[in-house]
């Protein structure tokens, strides 16, 4: 039975593969060499594998690069698009803040304006009370006047009865009239400015209407900026937040030790006082603060994003070959970038160059020590351009790519360590795409 299934593979393979002879001729022999149907096919096979493994290699490495390329043409799309965005909502933002200092310089102004109306409305009160005042002495020396005239002409009566020697009539008349000529005057001026300090307070109460109906409109227009202000600073500082949280960072511990070794040129924004002429807070200058605390966070967001490595180490066409994570039973504690040995290598954050020199596996090495605790590493390069104790940039170069060291090929060996603890470089990496 077995011979049977032998005979009827081998009568097969004769029929698509017959027997052939490859004859080697030399100058005093002839030589053969028999390739039988079975060898045939244990070579075609071979060959079959060996061109479909060179086609799906090749196509992986085709799909791999055009890959790598189109995420990195989409992270500087992305990139742009945002810094764009960012511009305007800061253009906007500084806007809308001239706008609020204009309308609070406007408002100043009207309250300035308010007062001096108030303190001129009080100062005519307190003349047209001094004049009712005169008002009621000059009646009163009125009355009295007409009281010793009653009693004078008593006095004449009696001293005409007594045969005296009398005024004549006329010369009473006289005096008579030029006192009440005199009181008549005095009463007439004194009518007319209380009448003159009357519509001067009606002109008064007049202007501060409509000064109170400026002041109203100008509150909204405030009210107006404020909201777009507060919506602005919402939709700058929401991001960076996130980007922070992303990255594994809290904002709040961040930020404090930010304000902490804050030395910007002039601090933090001076917070806004208003006077409100003795009464309670001025909410507009509360909600200023309130902006200005909003900017001063963004400021110190920036601080905090130069600080921290939100960048990519390699600027130029690369491929990412190896990822952080257990690799053959060990972790590997960073992140790798393929590209031709001498691409330039940019650090992804300020700060202190700690190490450069030869380092075993990790071959020619930079460690650069950042703010809150971390530190990156950049291994198996081929040239280092910075030294130790140097100050560098977030984007400075530092080095070329190679191969120095226990690598497979040219490549970028990029870590990020926080507190001497290796952590997933792309976390910060795809946070820092999501914003910048």
């Amino acid at each position: 039975m077995r011979s049977r299934l032998t005979q009827a593979i081998h009568t097969r393979l004769e029929a698509r593969f017959p027997e052939k002879r490859l004859f080697l001729r030399s100058d005093t022999e002839t030589r053969f060499i028999r390739l039988r149907p079975s060898h045939q096919l244990i070579g075609w096979t071979a060959a079959t594998a060996i061109v479909g493994w060179t086609i799906i290699s090749t196509a992986i490495l085709l799909m791999d690069s055009i890959g790598s390329g189109n995420f990195r043409a989409q992270a500087q799309r992305d990139q742009m698009i945002y810094e764009a965005r960012l511009n305007a909502l800061s253009s906007e933002r500084d806007a809308r803040a001239a706008e609020a200092v204009a309308a609070q310089s406007r408002f100043s102004a009207a309250l300035a304006q308010i007062s001096t109306m108030q303190s001129d409305l009080l100062a005519t009160e307190d003349k047209r009370r001094e004049l009712e005042t005169g008002l009621e002495v000059v009646q009163s020396t009125l009355r009295d006047t007409m009281q010793t005239r009653k009693a004078q002409a008593t006095e004449l009566a009696a001293l005409t009865a007594e045969g005296a020697d009398t005024p004549t009539p006329a010369a009473q008349t006289a005096v008579q009239e030029g006192t009440v000529d005199l009181l008549a005057t005095a009463l007439a001026e004194t009518a007319a400015e209380r009448d003159k300090i009357a519509q001067d307070a009606q002109f008064a109460l007049d202007h501060a209407a409509e000064t109170e109906n400026e002041l109203r409109l100008l509150h909204e227009r405030n009210d107006d900026i404020f909201r777009q202000l507060e919506d602005a600073m919402t939709v700058s500082v929401e991001p960076l937040e996130k980007m922070f949280r992303a990255a594994g960072m809290n904002p709040d511990n961040m930020l404090s030790q930010v304000r902490r070794g804050y030395s910007g040129s002039g601090g933090p924004l001076t917070p806004l006082s208003f006077s409100t002429m003795g009464g309670g807070p001025d909410p507009d200058a509360a909600r200023a603060n309130g902006i200005l605390s909003r900017l001063d966070e963004i400021n110190l967001y920036r601080i905090a994003a130069e600080k921290a490595p939100f960048d990519v180490p390699v600027k130029a066409s690369f491929r990412f070959t190896s990822g952080f994570g257990q690799r053959w039973g060990r972790l590997h504690a960073g992140t790798d970038f393929a590209a031709p040995v001498g691409t330039p290598v940019y650090a992804t954050a300020d700060g202190v160059i700690v190490s450069a020199g030869w380092s075993s596996g990790y071959g020619r090495l930079i460690k650069i020590q950042h703010e809150f605790g971390i530190e990156t590493r950049y291994a198996h390069l081929n040239a280092m351009r910075v030294s130790v104790g140097q100050r560098v940039s977030r984007g400075d170069r530092i080095g070329d790519m190679g191969n120095s060291g226990r690598s497979t090929g040219p490549h970028l060996h990029y870590e990020v360590r926080v507190g001497g603890n290796p952590v997933n470089p792309m976390n910060y990496i795809r946070a820092g795409q999501d914003v910048f």
